[in-house]
């Protein structure tokens, strides 16, 4: 099983001309590995990875994005099986976590929500979905300043807040401060929950 994400930026065309290259950047560094991205149609983009990493390719595609005033992105994840067709393309592959992706992106608009899953089981997306609803409550209002902290804290999952803070070039406190306000330990909890159920789910 592989997942897929299939994303844009929200109102693109009011955001200063640096987004496509924070976009960019984010989908160059992403701290997973085995992914496959593309852009296309110009704010649009999809990502082919394994599943257990979708939830915080997510959060930290969203940080990334967030560090610019008024930015966001909508992100949709597909869980499923892919075909194995003679191509390198990401947009010209196909399979049920292709078909899964798409379709939920397609109702991310009218549910008017930022982030959404689709996966063979109908449980575990009723469950998973209402799990981002509430953590979207939080990662919806990151200021730019947090995001940016979030977003260093996960390209440095292994190092402690102070290694964090010289990167930064802020203090411990600060570090420490920003995280709790954007919730980033109960995000962290999701992340967990989202791999576990995962690995029951579709053994």
């Amino acid at each position: 099983m592989i997942a897929v994400i299939t994303g844009d930026i929200v109102n693109s065309r009011e955001l200063p001309l640096l987004w496509m290259e924070t976009l960019k950047e984010a989908l160059s560094a992403m701290p997973q590995k085995n992914t496959k991205w593309e852009i296309f149609r110009g704010d649009s983009f999809q990502i082919e990875l394994p599943s257990q990493q979708a939830f915080l390719t997510s959060v930290y595609i969203k940080a990334c994005m967030r560090t610019i005033k008024g930015a966001d992105v909508r992100l949709s994840i597909g869980l499923g099986e892919k075909v194995n067709l003679l191509t390198s393309k990401v947009t010209e592959a196909n399979g049920e976590a292709y078909i899964n992706s798409g379709e939920s992106f397609d109702g991310l608009k009218s549910s008017k929500v930022n982030l959404a899953i689709k996966s063979p089981s109908t449980e575990f997306d009723e469950d998973m979905n209402l799990y981002f609803k509430l953590a979207l409550i939080a990662m919806d209002s990151w200021s730019p300043i947090a995001s940016e902290v979030v977003k260093q804290t996960i390209e440095n999952q292994n190092e402690n807040q102070d290694k964090i803070a010289k990167i930064s070039g802020r203090s411990q406190s600060s570090i420490s401060e920003a995280l709790k306000r954007a919730h980033f330990s109960e995000i962290m909890e999701l992340e967990k929950k989202y791999r576990l159920l995962i690995s029951k789910t579709f053994k």
